[in-house]
Parts: structure tokens; sequence; C-alpha cells
């Protein structure tokens, strides 16, 4: 994620039967049948003032915004990008950075929610994201917490997040810190779509039991007309009419 909250990057997404939930179904066309790969990027406060009709006018389709990290901080310039991606036509969601060592996850769900990260079926609103990656605070890589508790964390802030909005929220997170952190947990992987963070040609191997990536974030050195300095870059997988399906859980 954007380097203003001192993420790891600094230390450092079948068929599915009628029976499946839409959510669900969403996920997996964004699977690797999908040709088309649609750019984005992911921006904080860190980028500072942004032109967002640039941005679009650049083909970018869609933003991670962050809003949220832990249980206190709101990203200064979330509301500004946040209407801003919106009125330029850029598909955004807002992104909570997790701090599971200082409150619980529905806790942390509850915050997101309230600050930023509630969604409406308005084509242009996705589900937002949980940056699950290593502490760069004291208190461990895997933030002090067994596999066992780190799992409960995310489920707990995840069963919050969607009893809150509806949604199953999207999971950014590396395949080596969730194969290590919660003991290659596969479970959320039926409905939460994945955003792998992969500085490189491929997406690679991903965390274990997940069929494909939703998103990709491939570089955290991108240039794009109307951000000055570097911006994350992402791709969705697939075209912007599923990325749109997605915003609309349709």
């Amino acid at each position: 994620m954007a380097r203003s909250r001192l993420s790891v990057r600094r230390l450092l997404a079948t068929g599915l039967t009628i029976a499946t939930t839409a959510a669900a179904a969403l996920v997996a066309t964004a699977g690797p049948a999908a040709a088309a790969t649609t750019p984005g990027i992911d921006v904080s406060n860190y980028q500072g003032s942004i032109n967002w009709t640039s941005v679009r006018n650049a083909g970018i389709q869609f933003a991670f915004i962050k809003a949220t990290e832990g249980t206190t901080y709101k990203d200064p310039r979330f509301g500004a990008n946040y209407v801003g991606a919106y009125n330029a036509g850029v598909i955004r969601g807002a992104y909570h950075f997790a701090r599971p060592n200082i409150s619980s996850g529905a806790t942390q769900a509850n915050f997101l929610a309230s600050n930023g990260g509630a969604w409406s079926a308005d084509s242009r609103t996705l589900p937002a994201a949980l940056d699950m990656e290593a502490n760069p605070y004291a208190g461990g890589y895997c933030y002090g917490l067994s596999t066992t508790g780190m799992r409960n964390w995310i489920q707990d802030f995840l069963n919050t997040y969607k009893s809150r909005t509806s949604r199953y929220a999207v999971i950014y997170t590396t395949t080596s810190w969730w194969n290590q952190c919660t003991g290659s947990w596969t479970g959320p992987w039926a409905n939460h779509p994945l955003w792998i963070a992969r500085w490189a040609s491929t997406p690679g191997t991903l965390p274990a039991g997940a069929p494909f990536w939703s998103f990709w974030q491939y570089t955290s050195t991108g240039s794009v007309s109307g951000i000055s300095g570097n911006v994350d870059r992402n791709y969705w997988n697939g075209d912007r009419t599923r990325l749109i399906a997605l915003a609309n859980n349709t």
C-alpha cells in the first residue's frame, strides 16, 4: 500500500453452481479466463493532492484509497480522494490497514465502516479492502498472534464488515505473509476477492487455497498523470464491465 502508513514494502484472485452466493460468483469472474486486465492504482496521504480528472484521462479505471488504520487513524486526504475519484469516473474503494495486536477485528471493521468504508450500489464503489501484511511497528512480523489467533482476528473483521455493509471485503496480502501468519489458511477465498501484492512481472504463487487473483499490485514505483511522484499500480483481472459488477454486487 501507499508508504504513508509505513507498510511492509519498506521492509521488503471454475465454474460455480447456482447455489453459490452472488459474491462468490463475482470473485470467480475475475479468474484466469478473463482476458482483459484493467489498470488501477492505490493511494493515500503520501501521494499528496491528486488531479483525478488527469488520472482518469490517463486510463486509470479504479483506485483503492486509504481510509483508516487500526482504531484511531483516519487518512487526512481520504475524503478529497474518495469524492474526487468518484466525480472523475474512477471506480473507488476504501482500504483499512490492519493492526491486529491493538484491538479486535470487529472493532477495526466498525471503525472502517464508520469512516469511509461503507458501500452503496452506485456503479463506482467497491467493497472495502482489508490490508493484511507484515507489522511495520513493534510487536513482531505476525503482530504477536498465533496462526489460530490471526485466523480468528481476520474472520472477526470479515464477519463484522459483512454485517455492516452486506459485502464481502477484498483481502490485500502477500503470499509469504499470509501463509506464515495464518498457517496457510484457505477459508476466505470462496467469497473474498484476493488482492495480491507482488512487485514483479507475474503474480507468482498465490496464498494457500486461492484459485486466482482478482486484483494484483505489481509495482510501487508507477507513474500516472495527475499524481506527483511514485504511485502503486494495480490490475483488475477482468474488464471494466466485470469490475462494475463487483462494485454493484450483481
